[in-house]
């Protein structure tokens, strides 16, 4: 007793000299009334950690433009001094770590992010409230929250989006605010703040991690493991609030005691609200399925995972809704606030129910998993490179096959159960493991989808998104592994006749971009051709030493640029075993790409960042980025390839007509999405979306039909009937033309991730490289109308003309970065299809 006594008189003592406090108001000039520079965001955070022993600052990394992301731990100055061993008890109690401290025992993490979307502002303003509110020495219900509770407070997800648009915001300002719709504030411009630097949702980037933001904080976070975590979040600003309960689709994997804090967040919340008479709805909108969200993923590593929505995107400081009322900053911040301090209150009055359910969740799952298998086998291929990597960042482990075998198992290509060998390299993922409902999560073929209404893609299994054969076997596998691979060092003689890089993963197309910027000439494979022991696949790279000759110290020059990929060989002649001799027209001379891409109004933000990333992070090629409204003044013959992201692209007949004899002249197009549209229907190009007339009169008798049909259905029922023709992002079986360089190195299929309901007639003079057969194969949900209508369309095709090209996407194989299959088909239409 007197040992409590003494540590409350400690508290207060502590909370006494820090009792003048700054709130942000205070701090901020014009807090809660004009937007926040990050500077002084940071300021306050540091004037807090400055002036109380309750908060205690991580720098964890850096955005691209060099901004800090930071985390502050909040709690009693006692659980800061123990912070490590915190940290390892609550690995520990999940079986991640066997350092455990009884002196720290019990308490809670509870995680909370702010600001993943730029222009989601009112996040990183309601993050300074309440962490003053945590540190207000008056504030007695934080001193008892914190007593067993460490809150980890990232106010802001996203600096680079947050300070584009605030900038912007400031800008456009003026003294007066401009509640009516049409003030420039309210329309934001391209490419809006929403977006990281590379135009990324980093919202939809939690399990992917491809963005240098999700990579360092997933780091810290994984090191953390907490109970609850919040992401705190904007939407449309005449939409109520909204908090949880989440909407169906949920994930199956979603445990009772998840589900139900949910239940009692939302009735405590609500009790906050109406007191205030705010507006809210719960279990309508947001779902909890897909993995890669910052509700999602934390749910899938045994956290109650939660988002909070507050109306205000497009407000700018203060706009008028449609009900008559004004939402101003203020408002919006101090919704967030109440609902992330009653997050933070009922997580620490239902603490013990929390802990023992994260403990369950992990210790459960291990000793039977929640799906129907228990091991994933991969055959060894290149694309394993990059989804080994993709498993490291997410603690997922796994091992290689050191010995071979029978097994029998779902294979992921046919959708068929079928007895397949083990291999040595071959990859094996067991569901036993630590991070056991994450590993199933990502890799079960079949998930069950309660409702259809989701809000994202529905389908993202791993061996198809990495073109690997893939099966999934219901029992543990038991095999010998090992760790790695070894690799064999390569004795490179004193003179090669060639040297070869496989075409089979994102690391060819990083060789040739580096290749190409060193002015080392290049062939590609157009047929198998045979070295003595060494086969040369299609795709595949000869750097030889005749198309080279000023090359200094040739050998040493060239491998020091192909070292990256380990499976590069060389080959002393170029006399081949099958009459595919390196000087004969089996090898074409590669043409180095002088890229140029359209930006600006009208163009799909994370479509254009998708493309900009792989080009800039990827392959780190040279790009020329121009605003369509400047296309006037760019002279098209000083470039041999152009890109076009997905949008509308308001060109002119004249720009048109230069466009045409661009192309016919040599130029490339790569067209992506909507903006295939430039060339539909028009003359010289072979883009309809009829075969013939018959199947377009035939279309269009059935489309009136329909509208007949139509005049005797509910009103109710509008939605789900719509959701017929929908495709939110389905995983989808294609046919390729292995003899063409766009289908280079994609395997006997291609599995794409169509996200639209975009859909195109296989195409006549031209060459459907890829394209969805009769009777394909799907994952994920594809509404009953459009599944008929994708049979034998194009996905991927060349149109000719003239010198040059049009390559057709239907899809952005690039899309959110992940789709490994995606990527090296991309890399087949820039650097290999002339």
């Amino acid at each position: 007793m007197k040992k409590i006594y003494a540590a409350v008189l400690l508290l207060t003592a502590s909370f006494s000299v820090f009792a003048q406090l700054k709130t942000p108001s205070e701090f901020i000039p014009n807090y809660g009334k004009q937007i926040s520079y990050y500077h002084q965001v940071e300021a306050y955070f540091k004037y807090l950690t400055e002036q109380s022993q309750f908060i205690k600052k991580q720098q964890y990394g850096q955005t691209n433009e060099q901004r800090d992301l930071n985390v502050y731990f909040i709690s009693v100055p006692d659980n800061l001094n123990n912070l490590e061993k915190i940290r390892n008890n609550n690995l520990a109690s999940i079986g991640l770590s066997n350092q455990k401290s009884a002196e720290v025992d019990g308490k809670i993490i509870v995680w909370l992010s702010f600001n993943v979307h730029g222009n989601e502002f009112a996040g990183t303003e309601s993050a300074m409230t309440v962490a003053y509110e945590l540190l207000n020495p008056a504030n007695e219900n934080s001193k008892k929250w914190l007593q067993n509770t460490i809150v980890v407070l990232d106010p802001c997800i996203n600096p680079d989006g947050y300070s584009r648009y605030g900038n912007w915001l400031r800008e456009v300002s003026g003294k007066k605010t401009h509640p009516g719709l049409y003030d420039r504030e309210h329309m934001e411009v391209w490419p809006g703040g929403r977006y990281n630097h590379y135009l990324f949702d980093l919202n939809r980037d939690w399990a992917w991690q491809t963005q240098a933001e999700s990579v360092q904080r997933l780091k810290i976070y994984n090191q953390w493991m907490p109970q609850v975590h919040t992401d705190v979040h904007e939407m449309s600003y005449n939409s109520p609030y909204f908090f949880p309960p989440a909407a169906e689709p949920l994930h199956e994997f979603i445990e009772q005691y998840q589900r139900d804090f949910y239940t009692v967040l939302g009735k405590n919340i609500a009790a906050k609200f109406d007191q205030n008479n705010w507006m809210y709805n719960t279990r309508e909108r947001f779902d909890l399925f897909y993995p890669s969200y910052g509700d999602t993923y934390p749910t899938y590593n045994g956290a109650v995972g939660l988002t909070v929505e507050q109306g205000g995107i497009g407000a700018g400081r203060e706009v008028t809704m449609e009900n008559g009322a004004n939402v101003t900053i203020k408002d919006r911040l101090t919704h967030h606030a109440a609902t992330v301090l009653t997050v933070v209150e009922s997580a620490a009055s239902q603490r013990e129910v929390l802990l023992k359910g994260f403990k369950d969740f992990h210790l459960n799952a291990r000793k039977k998993a929640k799906g129907v298998y228990k091991t994933y086998v991969l055959k060894n291929n290149a694309k394993l490179e990059q989804l080994t990597e993709m498993l490291r960042k997410n603690n997922i482990e796994y091992a290689y096959a050191d010995a071979s075998g029978t097994e029998s198992g779902f294979h992921y290509q046919s959708k068929k159960n079928v007895s397949f060998k083990i291999e040595p390299n071959d990859l094996i993922v067991k569901a036993d493991q630590p991070r056991s409902v994450l590993t199933q999560v990502l890799f079960e073929p079949n998930q069950k989808l309660n409702d259809s209404l989701s809000y994202d893609i529905t389908a993202w299994a791993l061996p198809l998104a990495y073109g690997t054969e893939g099966y999934a076997v219901k029992n543990s596998i038991q095999i010998k592994t090992k760790n790695t691979i070894e690799i064999a060092a390569k004795n490179i003689p004193a003179n090669v006749y060639a040297f070869y890089v496989p075409w089979n993963n994102r690391t060819s197309a990083q060789v040739l971009s580096l290749l190409h910027q060193a002015g080392i000439k290049v062939r590609s494979a157009m047929k198998k051709a045979v070295f003595g022991t060494i086969e040369i696949e299609p795709g595949g790279l000869i750097i030889s030493k005749a198309d080279n000759p000023k090359t200094a110290d040739f050998e040493k020059t060239v491998s020091s640029i192909i070292k990256i990929k380990s499976d590069y060989n060389f080959i002393t002649t170029g006399f081949s075993v099958n009459s595919k001799d390196i000087g004969g027209e089996n090898f074409v001379l590669l043409k180095a790409p002088k890229i140029l891409m359209l930006s600006g109004k009208g163009i799909a933000s994370t479509e254009f960042g998708a493309n900009w990333f792989y080009l800039d992070e990827t392959i780190a090629y040279p790009v020329s980025i121009v605003e369509t409204a400047n296309l006037n003044r760019v002279k098209l013959y000083q470039y041999n390839t152009l890109i076009l992201s997905d949008g509308n692209y308001d060109l002119s007949e004249d720009q048109k007509k230069q466009l045409d004899d661009w192309i016919k002249n040599g130029g490339k197009v790569i067209a992506m999405s909507s903006a295939i549209s430039l060339f539909q229907d028009r003359e010289g190009y072979a883009l309809s979306l009829f075969a013939s007339k018959e199947d377009k009169e035939k279309s269009e008798k059935e489309e009136k039909e329909l509208e007949l049909k139509k005049r005797f259905l509910d009103f109710e029922g509008t939605e789900r009937r719509t959701i017929s023709g929908s495709i939110p992002g389905a995983i989808i079986e294609n046919k390729l033309d292995k003899t063409y360089p766009l289908a280079f190195g994609l395997g006997n299929s291609y599995f794409s991730l169509k996200t639209n309901e975009r859909s195109f007639s296989l195409l006549k003079n031209a060459v459907n490289a890829v394209y969805i057969p009769k009777g394909y194969l799907s994952y994920g949900f594809v509404g009953n109308d459009i599944k008929k209508k994708l049979n034998e369309t194009v996905s991927f095709a060349v149109d000719k003309k003239g010198d040059g090209s049009v390559i057709y996407m239907m899809d952005n194989p690039l899309f959110r970065g992940f789709w490994e299959n995606g990527i090296l088909l991309f890399s087949n239409a820039l650097f290999l299809v002339n």
